[in-house]
């Protein structure tokens, strides 16, 4: 088992963790009714693809 020998700096630790954000959601223009949504799913109107799939 690995045992530390020094202490690590502020800025080693820092740099470890600078990948560790949140990624922001890609969003699309529904061409239906324009509402943005999340890229391969149904919209809230309830198009897909060009299709009406769930009648609101």
């Amino acid at each position: 088992m690995a045992v530390q020998q020094r202490r690590g700096s502020k800025t080693r630790k820092a740099k470890r963790r600078t990948h560790y954000k949140l990624a922001t959601p890609t969003l699309v223009k529904c061409p239906a009714c324009g509402e943005y949504k999340v890229p391969h799913k149904m919209c809230a109107c309830g198009e897909y693809n060009g299709k009406t799939i769930v009648e609101k």
